[in-house]
């Protein structure tokens, strides 16, 4: 059997996330159940801005906010590079922010797919 990349296919809002050099409020992202569209876990993040922007992930909003915080030696921060579109895995019911050093716009839409 043949692996088969799909398409990304949106199953959810797409949310903002304005990210400045203090992280904004995070934002609980939900993907849309139906029996249609299984549950999905993952994330397609775009960064429209024309600087780096670190994304901040957890369980919680406080636990997101922490993990926005800019890399520079270790941290938990995931860069996305201006211009950027990428596909991540994380629970579904996630929270998201981001930190830049000066104001950059993501979007992030759940569904599943690359």
């Amino acid at each position: 059997m043949a692996n088969e990349q799909s398409a990304f296919f949106q199953n959810g809002p797409t949310v903002v996330v304005t990210a400045n050099a203090t992280a904004p409020a995070a934002a609980q992202i939900l993907p849309t159940f139906t029996a249609l569209t299984p549950p999905t876990n993952q994330y397609r993040v775009v960064n429209v801005g024309s600087v780096t922007a670190f994304l901040g992930v957890g369980a919680t909003a406080a636990i997101a906010g922490t993990n926005s915080a800019a890399v520079t030696t270790t941290g938990n921060g995931i860069p996305i590079v201006a211009g950027a579109v990428e596909v991540f895995n994380f629970p579904p019911t996630s929270f998201f922010t981001a930190t830049a050093a000066s104001s950059t716009t993501l979007y992030i839409t759940p569904g599943q797919g690359l």
